[in-house]
């Protein structure tokens, strides 16, 4: 298991739990905007100087979408006109606040962006700033390969960094996700190889993951195997030792409890 990151998300989580609040109570857009606009403030103030403010300002300015991209998201999300700019303003101020904190700290191929394995650059929330967000926003606790399964989820496109597009879809699902959407989610989560079924190997790893060593265990492993075993007589209903989506939904629509019978994937609290 990897080592936690160094949390630098700082007001950026203040941010974001006010604009989640404003998402599951129906607040108006003006009030959460002024309540994560004071938070970000306050944790880039050591930072920036006049300029920088004009700066940031015209960067939360142009994190307005367009309107070609705003009508795809308003079919695409559950979120209205006026949630989708307070989202999309969130998401530059995030960004921005961590490419500030990236620049102080280190240097390397540019500030805030995440260089993939192809070599393209990609510029969006990157890995340690997500876990961050699904800590302290979601009250999302979990350990680190489902950590890791979340953000992929999110990162649609696979170039390591999660995109505006990509935040707005994830946080519908999120907050607003319907049975089939939460469904789906959950399912892509718990297939590590994204070959379209969570095979024996992978579902030993998650429960594993999920399991504490009890004092005295000789075998833990074994402990899971008897598990495994359970829980393939529950959800393979084809009975060919791999659970496909179509097992996945169905049991999961008969007993929503098992939706995430590998580990929490989803916040604690739905909106």
């Amino acid at each position: 298991m990897e080592n936690t990151p160094a949390r630098r998300t700082g007001g950026g989580t203040a941010l974001i739990k006010s604009v989640s609040l404003f998402v599951a109570s129906g607040r108006k857009a003006t009030t959460a905007a002024a309540a994560g606009a004071s938070a970000w403030k306050s944790r880039v103030g050591q930072f920036q100087d006049t300029a920088d403010t004009t700066r940031f300002r015209k960067m939360g300015d142009e994190a307005k979408c367009s309107s070609r991209m705003l009508e795809t998201l308003k079919r695409n999300t559950h979120f209205t006109r006026q949630e989708i700019d307070s989202l999309s303003r969130v998401y530059q101020k995030l960004v921005a606040t961590n490419r500030k904190v990236l620049t102080a700290q280190t240097t390397g191929t540019g500030p805030g962006t995440v260089t993939p394995s192809n070599g393209s650059a990609c510029e969006g929330l990157d890995r340690v700033v997500f876990r961050e967000l699904l800590h302290n926003a979601f009250d999302l606790v979990t350990e680190d390969t489902l950590m890791d399964r979340i953000f992929c989820v999110f990162d649609r496109a696979g170039c390591g960094s999660v995109r505006l597009e990509d935040w707005l879809c994830g946080l519908s699902v999120f907050l607003r996700g319907t049975v089939q959407e939460r469904t789906a989610f959950c399912f892509h989560v718990y297939d590590l190889n994204s070959d379209g079924y969570i095979t024996r190997d992978e579902m030993f790893s998650l429960l594993k993951n999920c399991l504490m060593k009890q004092p005295g265990d000789e075998d833990p492993d074994e402990s899971v195997k008897d598990l495994l075993e359970l829980v393939l007589r529950k959800l393979d209903l084809d009975r060919d030792g791999k659970i496909s989506f179509q097992d996945f939904q169905t049991v999961a629509r008969e007993e929503p409890l098992l939706l995430e019978a590998f580990g929490q994937c989803l916040p604690a609290e739905r909106a």
